[in-house]
This record gives structure tokens, sequence and C-alpha cells, in this order.
């Protein structure tokens, strides 16, 4: 008969005890404040997230929702959270359920304003070009947006503020079925793929076609790509963009 030593057989439970604590559960957005604004007299209450900061082409899309208190859809989440499936669903649902609006900040006003700048400015006017004016809005980030009526920043809003959350959906799914008709526009570069994120093959199709209309001038690998394909705008102000062929998408989906 072998017999284990004691201290042997307690390691694997302590193993097994820290996995188990090592398990987060992520609570998913409520509705929690605004349901504190509306006890107060304070409607309608929207939230408003943008999609897009982050990738190498395309436009920023900002999004924003007031909620129908007695017909929030289930299982509104941070869209990352979710698979693409879930977020066409929910988007259905939001958009047959909620007031929303949605507003675009060109690739032009990117170059032109920054990436900050362009996407608060299209956070602005999504909250502006809803159907019905807010009385309070929750913004995504750590910047207040300029509009008439009370703002209040949410660091991690689109996981804690169930409108937050909801339009972040919306702004996604805009954005992913734009990027889509971009694709069909620009072949080779995978954009119906990526939706723009500088993921290898991204970068792999920049680096060989060299920048299309819709990729960002001050994005450093597009910046690359440009200087190796066309080496004699390298001394260029590229400051001088001119953005007048901004096209001004209508807040619609």
């Amino acid at each position: 008969m072998i017999r284990v030593p004691a201290k042997a057989s307690a390691k694997p439970a302590k193993k097994e005890a820290k996995a188990s604590e090592s398990v987060i559960a992520v609570a998913p957005p409520s509705f929690r404040r605004e349901r504190a604004l509306i006890k107060r007299g304070v409607w309608p209450v929207a939230g408003c997230d943008e999609a897009g900061r982050g990738p190498l082409a395309g436009p920023v899309v900002a999004a924003a929702v007031i909620l129908d208190p007695k017909r929030i859809p289930k299982g509104i989440d941070d869209s990352k959270r979710l698979t693409a499936e879930r977020r066409e669903e929910l988007f259905e649902e939001i958009c047959a359920t909620s007031a929303f609006a949605v507003a675009f900040a060109s690739r032009a006003r990117i170059d032109r304003d920054n990436i900050l700048r362009a996407s608060l400015w299209a956070l602005s006017r999504a909250v502006r070009a809803l159907p019905e004016r807010p009385t309070h809005v929750f913004v995504d980030g750590r910047d207040r947006i300029d509009v008439a009526c009370d703002c209040e920043a949410v660091i991690g809003g689109d996981g804690i503020v169930m409108s937050i959350a909801a339009a972040s959906i919306v702004a996604k799914v805009t954005r992913d079925r734009l990027m889509c008709a971009l694709a069909q526009d620009c072949p080779g570069y995978g954009f119906e793929q990526h939706k723009g994120y500088a993921v290898p093959d991204h970068l792999d199709a920049l680096d060989r076609l060299g920048p299309s209309a819709h990729h960002r001038s001050f994005f450093a690998p597009v910046v690359a790509a440009r200087n190796k394909h066309y080496p004699e705008l390298a001394e260029r102000d590229l400051f001088s963009v001119d953005t007048s062929v901004e096209i001004d998408l209508s807040p619609t989906v």
C-alpha cells in the first residue's frame, strides 16, 4: 500500500481553491441610475457611446439611446461582451422599442480634428439628433460632451449603465455594417472581417496595397504605408488635409 504524504495531498486542494477564487462574475449593466433620475422627475434620460476610435480606417460612429422603462429588451450588455449574432438581435429590439439616433465622424474629420475631438463631436451630434430632447445624458468615458442638458461621464459606462450599453450596441452594429459596405468599395483590405482594426491581415494588406481613401492619415501604420507607396508625399505638409470631401451622413440607421 502506497501512502501519500499529507503535504503532497494538500497542495492540489490549495490549487483548486485558488482556481475557484480566481473566477470573477461580471454583473451586467443595470437601469438603476436611470430609475433614480426618473424618481426625481428627470426624464427623458439618454445614454450614448461610440464605436471605432481604435481602427486605422473608417469613421467613428456614435449612438444615443433613450430606453423605454416599460419595454427594455432583455440581455442588453456591453457590446464587447456579446457575440455578433446577439448584437444584431438586440440592435433590432432596441431600435424597435427605444428612441435613438446615430451620427458619424468621417475619416476627413478625424484627420482634421484628431480622434478624440471627432469622437466627442459625433457623440454630441447623436444626442442632438434624438427625436425627443433628453434632460440628462450618460456618456461612456472620462469626457462630458457639449449638449444642452445635464451630462454625466461614466468610466466603463457601457458595462455599468444600461442606456450606455444599448448605445454601444447600436453604434457597434451600425459601424460593422458600414465597414462591410466599404469593403465592397475597397476590396482587398478585408474591412468586412476586421472592420478596420490593426490586425495582422489588415497590416499586411496595408503594406501591400497602400492606404485607401478610407484610411486615417495620421495613424502610424497608415503613415508608414503611405511613405512606402507614395514617397513623393513624405515631405508634404499632411496637416493641410482637404476636408471638403467629408460626407455628411444623416443620423439614421
